[in-house]
C-alpha cells in the first residue's frame, strides 16, 4: 500500500492528470514482461527520476539489469545502480509522452522493483480512464459494435473500480491491460461511458463477464462460494453463440517400453502425444514444486462427476498423472499426482483453459486409449457474455440494454468516490 501511495503523490505533485481529480489505477505488469531480468527501457518526452544525478534522456535505449538486490540501469551515459525501487515520471502527463518497456508503449508512472528471484518487476500507475482504453481492446475486439464495447467498457470499469487503492495486474486474473496501444473505437467506447459504473441498491456491483456462456448464465455462488448475488441468475440466454468445443486426451503420453535408455539423448528425444495439453500440465506441476525438467508418461485416471449444477454445469472430477522429474545431475525420479473428487477449477488449469473452456460439459467419454470430452461456452458463465453482447449490438440493442439483460435489478450510474 506504501508504494501505491508514494506513486500516487508523486503524480499528483508534479503534473496535473485532469481538471477534475481522476481516479488512479496502479497495474503490475506481468502479461507481456512475463519473469525477466533483463528490459529495455525508452522514453518518448522528457522523463525524471526520484535520483537527481540521473538525466533521461529521449529516445535512448536503456537496459536495466539486476545484480543481487539492485538494479542497474545501463544507457549512453554509463551506469547506474539503484539499491531502492527506480520510479519514472513523466514531465507532463499527455500522449506525447510515452514509456516503452521492451517495445510496448505505457503511459503515465512507472515503477521498477525487483523481487525475490531476481525478476524485474514494472508497476505502471495511470488515470481510470485511459487503463480502460489499455484494457477494452484486449478483453474483446475492438472492431465489434460500439453497443457492445460501451458494454465492456462498464463492465471493466465497473470492475477495475471495485478495486482501486489494491496493487492489480494486466493478466485474465484482472483484466488483460496492454498499455497505451489504444484502438479508435474502443476509445470511444470508454469515452463515450466517462464514469458510468453499474450498481445495485447504491453499491457498486462485481461486473464478471466471460467470452461465452454456452447458453446459460451462471450464479457466481456456484463459480466461487459465498453468497449468491440476484444480479447473476441462472438462466437461458439466447444471444450467446453456443459455441462447441472438444478435445481429446490420451491415457498414454509417452510408452515407457519404448524408450532406448542407452542413447546418451534418451531424454531429449522424448515428445508426448499431446503437447499443448501436457505443456499445461508442466506448468502446473512446476508450480507445484516440481522444478526439474518433466515429461508426461500417462493419464490413467480421469474421470468427471454426473453430478451437474442447476445450469447443467458439471462440478468435480478425478485425474491422475504419471510423469518423470530429471533433476540437475541427471536423476531421474517418477511420480503420480492425484486429485480425487476435486472441483473441476482445479483440474482445468491441468489441461489449459483455452482447451478445457468451460464446466458445461455436453458428454465425456473413457475410452480404452483416450479421453474425449466435449461442451460448450468459454468461461466461468457469470454476468455478461461478450459474445452475446455483441450479438445483442448486432440486434439494435443499447449498451443499456445489454447491461440490464446480463446484471438484471442493476443501475448505471455516475461513480461517486
Amino acid at each position: 500500500m506504501k508504494k501505491i501511495l508514494l506513486i500516487t503523490v508523486l503524480l499528483i505533485g508534479l503534473f496535473p492528470i485532469t481538471s477534475e481529480a481522476e481516479e488512479m489505477v496502479t497495474v503490475r505488469l506481468t502479461n507481456y514482461i512475463e519473469d525477466s531480468s533483463k528490459l529495455n527501457v525508452e522514453f518518448k518526452g522528457a522523463y525524471r527520476s526520484l535520483d537527481p544525478t540521473l538525466a533521461i534522456k529521449e529516445g535512448v535505449n536503456y537496459q536495466l539489469t539486476v545484480d543481487e538486490d539492485s538494479l542497474i540501469l545501463q544507457g549512453e551515459n554509463g551506469q547506474h545502480t539503484f539499491k531502492e525501487p527506480l520510479i519514472f515520471i513523466p514531465e507532463k502527463y499527455d500522449e506525447k509522452h510515452i514509456l516503452y518497456i521492451n517495445g510496448r508503449p505505457y503511459l503515465g508512472a512507472m515503477e521498477f522493483r525487483v523481487e525475490e528471484d531476481d525478476t524485474i518487476r514494472p508497476v505502471n500507475q495511470l488515470p481510470m480512464e485511459d487503463y480502460l482504453k489499455g484494457v477494452v481492446p484486449f478483453e474483446v475486439y475492438p472492431s465489434w459494435g460500439l453497443e457492445a464495447l460501451k458494454a465492456q467498457a462498464l463492465a471493466a470499469r465497473t470492475y477495475a473500480t471495485s478495486h482501486l487503492n489494491e496493487e492489480i495486474d494486466d493478466t485474465i486474473s484482472y483484466q488483460v491491460y496492454g498499455g497505451y496501444t489504444w484502438k479508435e473505437k474502443t476509445t470511444k467506447a470508454v469515452e463515450e461511458t466517462s464514469g458510468e459504473v453499474i450498481t445495485y441498491k447504491g453499491k457498486l456491483i462485481e461486473a464478471f463477464y466471460s467470452a461465452s456462456n454456452g447458453g446459460v448464465t451462471e450464479n457466481n455462488a456456484h463459480v466461487w462460494g459465498g453468497k449468491s448475488k440476484p444480479y447473476f441468475p441462472i438462466k437461458k440466454d439466447p444471444y450467446d453463440p453456443i459455441e462447441p468445443w472438444g478435445f481429446t486426451l490420451h491415457r498414454t503420453q509417452i510408452d515407457l517400453k519404448a524408450i532406448d535408455w542407452d542413447i546418451p539423448n534418451w531424454w531429449e528425444v522424448l515428445e508426448e502425444k499431446d503437447k499443448k495439453i501436457t505443456e499445461s500440465m508442466k506448468r502446473y506441476l512446476k508450480r507445484k514444486g516440481y522444478w526439474g525438467d518433466l515429461k508426461i508418461l500417462a493419464i490413467p485416471n480421469f474421470t468427471v462427476s454426473d453430478k451437474q449444477l442447476s445450469s447443467k454445469r458439471s462440478v468435480k472430477g478425478s485425474i491422475t498423472i504419471e510423469f518423470m522429474e530429471r533433476l540437475f545431475g541427471g536423476t531421474v525420479l517418477f511420480h503420480q499426482y492425484h486429485l480425487d473428487g476435486v472441483n473441476l477449477n482445479r483440474i482445468r488449469p491441468l489441461i489449459g483453459g483455452t482447451i478445457f473452456k468451460s464446466y458445461l460439459i455436453n458428454s465425456f467419454q473413457s475410452k480404452e486409449n483416450s479421453y474425449t470430452m466435449k461442451g460448450k461456452g468459454f468461461g466461468h458463465g457469470v454476468g455478461m457474455s461478450q459474445w452475446g453482447a455483441q450479438a445483442m449490438a448486432e440486434s439494435g440493442k443499447s449498451y443499456k440494454e445489454i447491461i440490464q439483460f446480463y446484471f438484471p435489478g442493476t443501475r448505471i450510474s455516475e461513480f461517486k468516490k
